[in-house]
């Protein structure tokens, strides 16, 4: 219920960054990344519309644990998590997507200072704006002022604006969704725009073994595996391509050397590929892959090389009972 002579939408600002010029576009991504040796489509693609939709129900699969463990650690200690950097604090959130798990630090820092401002990061307009009301709405000390837009393009944009100490959060092992280089790349620009003193809580996959991680990213319903083929469904919709979706399976493979879980689209059988909007046949011989993400998983060791690139030290580690996960609280030096 929110406060009298308050209107929802006073307390929500949508703010969208331009992308970056310069930047390639989705037909540039796809062209350059079905022409290149091995062919490759960038995981940012997997998530439209209907691919978010399958990956929130992935994250209700038994096998995929990282939900709730993360969420354990967030239930049961996001009390202390809000204290932490002992003042008043605002909330900047990478990839806030449904915003569910944010939810439970939002009701621990409104209980200890009463107000907060939340500032969600994500590519989907309409996403951030329905999350966003819907947060406003449940909660009548939380003010929101959203950025749709690119998280490289919204870091580097100078528009963020804070009046407190800042707790920025990347959850949900997504830093593990990045090459080691362009994670770096990312923190670092994240660490430019924090102050000294404020803190990045960042959750991240724990190495485990090869079963239970390949079995996380290949369910026996299948959910896993039409999140992947998707985005070939993207292509065939958006760039006029003519891919069989029943010619590729769903592949993973856990590269224990690399710490990643990588996933693949695997021609059954030799194929002809035509992309009308790059104007472009591709060829794929039986059994040819196209890498399309990669979940790098860390130990906690990790974590604190990858801090100190980017200018941060860990401060707090905290794990789920089952040693799968862990939060971190890295502190901007």
């Amino acid at each position: 219920m929110q406060s009298a002579g308050t209107a929802v939408s006073d307390r929500f600002e949508l703010i969208e960054v331009p992308h970056a010029s310069g930047a390639a576009s989705f037909a540039e991504d796809v062209a350059a990344g079905l022409n290149a040796s091995p062919k490759r489509l960038s995981s940012k693609y997997l998530y439209d519309r209907i691919g978010s939709a399958l990956f929130d129900a992935i994250t209700h699969l038994p096998e995929y644990y990282l939900s709730n463990a993360e969420t354990e650690i967030l239930r049961e200690s996001g009390w202390e998590i809000v204290r932490v950097l002992d003042e008043p604090i605002d909330f900047l959130e990478l990839g806030s997507g449904s915003a569910v798990k944010t939810r439970l630090l939002i009701a621990d820092a409104l209980r200890v200072q009463g107000s907060l401002r939340y500032s969600p990061i994500d590519i989907s307009t309409d996403a951030l704006r329905t999350s966003s009301l819907a947060l406003v709405e449940a909660y009548p000390g939380l003010s929101i002022r959203a950025y749709a837009g690119d998280y490289f393009d919204v870091l580097a944009s100078k528009t963020l604006q804070f009046e407190r100490r800042k707790l920025a959060m990347f959850m949900g092992s997504n830093i593990g969704n990045y090459e080691p280089g362009e994670a770096a790349r990312l923190l670092r620009l994240l660490s430019a725009a924090l102050s000294p003193g404020d803190g990045l809580l960042l959750g991240t996959d724990l190495k485990k073994d090869r079963a239970t991680l390949e079995a996380a990213y290949d369910d026996p319903l299948g959910v896993t595996a039409a999140f992947n083929k998707n985005i070939l469904e993207r292509i065939n919709q958006q760039l006029g391509g003519n891919f069989d979706l029943r010619n590729f399976a769903h592949v993973v493979h856990y590269d224990e050397e690399r710490g990643s879980v990588d996933s693949f689209l695997e021609a059954r059988r030799a194929a002809d590929v035509f992309v009308e909007s790059i104007g472009a046949r591709v060829a794929f011989s039986e059994g040819e892959r196209i890498h399309t993400e990669s979940s790098y998983k860390f130990s906690d060791r990790d974590v604190a090389r990858l801090g100190a690139i980017a200018g941060f030290r860990l401060s707090s580690t905290w794990h789920d009972r089952a040693q799968r996960f862990s939060v971190h609280l890295l502190v901007r030096t």
